[in-house]
């Protein structure tokens, strides 16, 4: 179905555009609140149907020119023909809407977004992948390639076929220098990428991570233990580059998850540092960090500026992940409690307090609806204060619960999904109310957004 002469008028899930047309809902894809365009419709769901523009008759004043070769094909980075100052003011408004429509709970004070100064080329980890197919653009006619290899993203919603990547903007240009020089030497040398359908090939993924003061960590995943090629490879990389870490993973598993694989260290260190607030992180191939170092730190200080942490004060963070919000904690409280499902985090979490010295802070693995209950508070006195930084999905229905039930004084909720936390901060309405939220935006050029509210007890 085709439409015309349609305004968008807002922005709405998945950083599409908002259109209604006849009481329907339509998101438009790659569009800007203020567009006058045609559209055509791709998609249908229950509630709402998705379109995209087949013609732009009037450009939105907030409209600006896409930076990237890839956009549009990517999926990454749909933002980026929206002024960023348009952007921030409307992740700030999604947030607010989020506690107002989801959660119809009242906010004493909402304090303005925190907007990023970078705006490209602020991640510190980028993730590519091989494939033998890679994804080809309309003009293209696959007799008239040398051949169908790929380093790049996967194609939006295609698992088997990727995009091959030239220049990415997220990452330091170094990022862009690493990869493009590892397919090079991949092709010249006549390695097998892999076939994401057959389980075939050498060459499976590529993960690049980096600091604020410039040490990288490359790591190569390889899809079986072809030694000669392997080792090749990776003296090729290091005598290119020299990293600070130089790893490399044998994945023969079907699904390209490496967090149950070994990483062995070839040159280097294992590990690369990141600096925050002032304490020193550990980072090895499979931690979870912030991948926006320098908004992380904004966003840390959002929290405990809220928390208000005083010298006598027990504080929980819950999903703490490596433990960085729970020392930066620590720093300031008698003693800080951190909680992660995942195992190899809490290590990590350990050695951090470790490096910075911190002997108040004690660490649990755990899944947080079974692991927080009666006996955890029992055995780990009575919080002053929580910190909660939960995954998308916001916290599960019985930690919830517990919240309500403990009665802490002060709660930090740090979510990077308003909508789920906007649920959550409904559940425990009649316990708490919501004292301060602040926007933080750690992603420019997407639709993410994190939040931090404060809850005190009514």
């Amino acid at each position: 179905m085709h439409y015309e002469n349609v305004e968008l008028l807002a922005a709405g899930g998945e950083g599409h555009a908002l259109a209604k047309i006849e009481g329907k809902v339509i998101f438009v894809k790659f569009g800007a609140p203020g567009d006058v365009v045609d559209i055509q419709i791709v998609g249908r769901k229950k509630k709402f149907s998705l379109a995209k523009i087949t013609k732009l008759h009037a450009k939105s004043e907030s409209r600006v020119d896409a930076f990237c070769e890839h956009y549009g094909t990517c999926g990454g980075c749909k933002w980026q023909h929206i002024d960023y100052g348009v952007q921030s003011e409307l992740k700030d408004q999604w947030a607010r809407d989020c506690m107002q429509r989801i959660g119809k709970i009242e906010i004493e004070e909402t304090l303005p977004i925190v907007a990023a100064n970078e705006l490209q080329f602020y991640r510190n980890k980028m993730e590519y992948t091989f494939s033998n197919k890679r994804w080809l653009y309309q003009d293209e006619k696959l007799e008239d390639l040398e051949h169908t290899n790929a380093l790049g993203f996967h194609a939006p919603g295609r698992f088997d076929k990727v995009l091959a990547i030239d220049k990415c903007w997220l990452q330091d240009d170094m990022g862009n220098q690493i990869r493009n020089f590892v397919f090079d030497y991949c092709l010249t040398n006549g390695y097998t990428f892999y076939d994401l359908r057959e389980h075939t090939g050498l060459m499976r993924n590529l993960m690049l991570r980096s600091t604020k003061s410039g040490d990288w960590m490359i790591n190569v995943i390889f899809a079986k233990n072809e030694s000669e090629n392997i080792e090749n490879l990776l003296q090729a990389i290091y005598e290119k580059f020299e990293p600070k870490a130089l790893n490399y993973c044998i994945n023969e598993k079907l699904n390209d998850s490496t967090f149950d694989q070994e990483f062995i260290q070839y040159k280097g260190s294992f590990d690369i540092q990141e600096e925050l607030c002032g304490l020193k992180f550990n980072i090895s191939p499979k931690s979870f960090f912030q991948t926006n170092p320098v908004q992380a730190e904004l966003l840390y200080n959002v929290a405990i500026d809220f928390a208000d942490i005083q010298p006598t004060d027990v504080v929980y963070d819950l999903y703490c992940g490596t433990g960085t919000i729970t020392c930066v904690a620590a720093k300031k409280a008698k003693r800080a409690v951190g909680v992660e499902i995942v195992e190899e985090a809490i290590e990590a979490a350990k050695v951090n307090a470790e490096i910075n010295g911190l002997e108040n802070t004690t660490f649990l693995a755990g899944d947080m609806k079974d692991v927080f209950n009666e006996s955890f508070y029992e055995n780990h006195g009575k919080p002053d204060i929580i910190i909660t930084d939960p995954p998308r999905s916001g916290m599960h229905p019985k930690v919830v619960a517990y919240l309500a039930e403990i009665a802490c004084p002060k709660i930090v909720y740090v979510s990077c999904n308003p909508a789920t936390q906007a649920r959550d901060l409904a559940m425990l309405d009649e316990k708490y109310k919501v004292v301060k939220s602040q926007a933080v935006d750690m992603f420019p050029q997407t639709h993410h957004v994190e939040n931090v509210v404060l809850l005190e007890l009514r």
